[in-house]
């Protein structure tokens, strides 16, 4: 979905941030963890759609975590058996000492494996030979808006706590601000606050199909506005997971990238070039510090967000046109081909 207004975001983690959002759309690969079958009532009443509520819980809770740090309280996924839990990126920001609490209430201390800002994604390890419940990842791609679903998580310090509700919308581009927007997020109506960030947006199969993290905020009356949350979708977080898990970082970002570092305008009329890459994309197509990037492809940018929010939708190879206006005034346009955002 294009063409959102921007509206208030609140970050789920135990400390909040406001953040904006916009709307685009991006991708990735895919990789599904399966480790049994997924629960399954027959029936099509009112009570059997109970009792696989039922079930769909009781199999994932023991699959989400609680994660604390010196600075707040958020969830988590166990991702493998390894031992490996994914998470938030901004969960785990800064933090000193991290700490794992399983469903039964078994605390382990924890390290961080490794952190990737750009998808808002971080992996925390407690070593192996916990009898760890790894969760079966969906195919995110598929799904629907109406599909059920449930959020599990700590909100507030409420652990493992579940509400219900439904994939609002698909495929929308939530920017945190600061250059941060995570692709193709899923929108649900399931209840989610803070300390929810990093646990788990189920479907009725008991398949994560995405990770909570922003909720919208009600600029009217404060607090977030009921019923609209944001989840990273799960082929972005196996994907991404899978990297930091095997090799310690991210490779392979499938982002789009400039090649430059970039500030606010306070002109609000473009993004300004404060350093570029040497040998980058942007480099070869001739932009130079200082320039101001007004324009994307025709699309006029107002401050580095907007910039981000387009290159979300793009891809690296992608050729583009950047409108670029010189600290002397004489405007530019420059044809780009774009680079790959890069890994940790």
């Amino acid at each position: 979905m294009r063409g959102l207004s921007l509206l208030p975001l609140i970050r789920l983690s135990g400390v909040a941030a406001l953040v904006g959002l916009v709307g685009v759309g991006c991708g990735g690969t895919t990789r599904t963890v399966s480790v049994r079958e997924p629960a399954t009532v027959s029936g099509s009443s009112a009570a059997a759609v109970e009792r696989q509520f039922v079930a769909v819980v009781r199999q994932v809770q023991p699959e989400v975590a609680q994660i604390r740090t010196d600075s707040g309280l958020g969830s988590g996924v166990i991702f493998d058996a390894k031992g490996d839990i994914v998470t938030n990126a901004h969960v785990v920001a800064g933090a000193r000492s991290l700490s794992v609490t399983l469903a039964d209430g078994r605390r382990f201390p924890a390290r961080l494996v490794g952190s990737y800002v750009p998808d808002d994604l971080a992996v925390v390890s407690i070593g192996s030979g916990h009898g760890l419940n790894p969760a079966t990842f969906a195919d995110s791609s598929k799904v629907d808006v109406g599909d059920l679903v449930l959020a599990v998580g700590n909100p507030l310090g409420l652990q493992s706590s579940v509400t219900d509700g439904i994939v609002s919308g698909v495929g929308r581009d939530v920017s945190e601000g600061q250059g941060v927007v995570l692709p193709n997020a899923i929108q649900t109506s399931a209840a989610i606050n803070p300390g929810n960030s990093g646990g788990a947006l189920v479907d009725l199969e008991g398949r994560v199909i995405g990770i909570p993290t922003l909720a919208a905020s009600n600029p009217q009356i404060g607090g977030t506005a009921a019923g609209i949350g944001f989840a990273i979708p799960s082929n972005v977080v196996t994907d991404i997971a899978g990297q930091i898990v095997g090799k310690g970082r991210v490779v392979s970002s499938h982002r789009a990238a400039l090649g430059v570092s970039l500030a606010d305008n306070p002109a609000e009329t473009g993004a300004v070039v404060a350093a570029v890459q040497s040998g980058g994309p942007a480099a070869k197509a001739g932009i130079r510090v200082g320039d101001t990037i007004e324009a994307i492809n025709g699309k006029r940018v107002t401050s580095v967000d907007d910039l981000a929010t387009a290159l979300a939708a793009m891809a690296p190879g992608e050729k583009v046109t950047v409108m670029v206006a010189r600290p002397d005034g004489t405007t530019s346009t420059r044809t780009v081909t774009l680079g790959q955002l890069p890994g940790t």
